[in-house]
């Protein structure tokens, strides 16, 4: 069961980042996307955690509300 949990949560992951045009954006260079991805975490481990978590949280609540993504 927790390895069709995990799949179905990739999956989902995967999805966001199609639906934020990542892939399109980077010409499916995965090398990018990854890169894209670390310095985000990289920005989270840093000082302002909690207000960087705040506006991207905004962020992503106003795309999937207005349908801007996917």
């Amino acid at each position: 069961m927790k390895r069709r949990e995990r799949t179905r949560q990739l999956i989902e992951l995967g999805g966001l980042v199609a639906k934020a045009d990542l892939i399109e954006l980077t010409g499916d260079d995965r090398a990018v996307i990854l890169g894209l991805l670390v310095e985000a975490a990289a920005t989270l481990r840093g000082e302002g955690r909690e207000q960087r978590l705040m506006l991207w949280r905004r962020r992503g609540k106003r795309a999937f509300d207005s349908g801007e993504i996917g």
